[in-house]
């Protein structure tokens, strides 16, 4: 049995660890209001622009968006990964981590082998992942989480548009955490590029007849191009959003345990030091015998 000194250290330490978790809960709570908010209220945009992209996309002549709807010739095909820049986080970070090593080891196989695979990673902890499973990382943006924008998102959805247009990737994939509440999110692997005209998975597109101003093939240049950066904006609030909700749970979890664990503690340490008074009495009782023998 522990002594009272090492039971005793032992509850300062969970105390203080569950002092440290409450707070973060609460911090995460409190980011993940603000998540939360951004991406509803950018939802419904995002839908309906991909209802009018699928629309549209059924006649692509004449437009220089015709491009993102058919790869070039290129075995390559790029991931973008999105995680967070820090753990604590549950299996946020790892659930992504664990599906892409089943994509590559199973379906992708070959390509891996051929080194047609890469990866592209927003937020570090992905990152570190991938490349300790020996994946070729070819861009990295760490500490991407800490203050992000709308125009940071579209400098990277523009880096990504010009590697699929000079042909050095025939496919880009998404991969990131779709939000769903606050203690759920699912893992989504989506086609980026090249585009399908059936616009975004799960969105029904009604066909309409539209009369275009000033051209069809005017709207398609300017529509499609801020469509794939709202694309890569989505995932990254849906991630954001995930992450804040992931880590709430798993330091709610933690807080609850730390409480166990003093319960536990506690009655381990009333057990101690009854044994400690009861060797102190039996102690004095054997002096004082001892004396009267004497």
């Amino acid at each position: 049995m522990a002594s009272l000194k090492e039971v005793r250290n032992r509850i300062t330490s969970v105390k203080s660890t569950q002092q440290i978790t409450k707070a973060m809960k609460m911090v995460a709570a409190a980011k993940l209001r603000r998540a939360q908010d951004k991406i509803v209220q950018m939802r419904p945009y995002a839908m309906k622009m991909s209802e009018m992209l699928g629309n549209l996309g059924d006649n692509l002549s004449g437009s220089a968006a015709q491009k993102y709807f058919s790869a070039e010739e290129s075995a390559k095909t790029l991931f973008v990964l999105v995680t967070s820049d820090r753990g604590l986080c549950g299996a946020f970070n790892s659930s992504l981590f664990k599906e892409l090593r089943h994509r590559f080891e199973h379906g992708l196989k070959g390509e891996v082998a051929a080194g047609h695979i890469d990866l592209y990673c927003i937020g570090k902890k992905g990152r570190e992942l991938m490349q300790r499973y020996g994946a070729n990382v070819i861009a990295k943006h760490d500490g991407f989480f800490q203050a992000f924008s709308y125009g940071d998102c579209e400098k990277i959805a523009n880096e990504l548009m010009g590697l699929y247009s000079s042909g050095e990737y025939s496919k880009i994939y998404l991969v990131y955490n779709q939000f769903k509440n606050a203690a759920t999110y699912l893992g989504q692997v989506e086609q980026w590029l090249p585009l399908v005209s059936t616009g975004m998975e799960g969105v029904q597109t009604v066909q309409a007849d539209y009369i275009f101003e000033p051209g069809k093939a005017e709207i398609l240049d300017e529509l499609v191009p801020k469509s794939l950066r709202m694309s890569v904006y989505k995932a990254v609030l849906d991630s954001n959003a995930s992450e804040h909700g992931a880590r709430m749970t798993a330091m709610d979890s933690a807080t609850e345990n730390a409480q166990e664990m003093l319960r536990n503690l506690s009655i381990e340490y009333n057990k101690a030091r009854q044994a400690a008074i009861t060797t102190e009495i039996l102690e004095i009782v054997g002096g004082a015998e001892a004396l009267a023998n004497g």
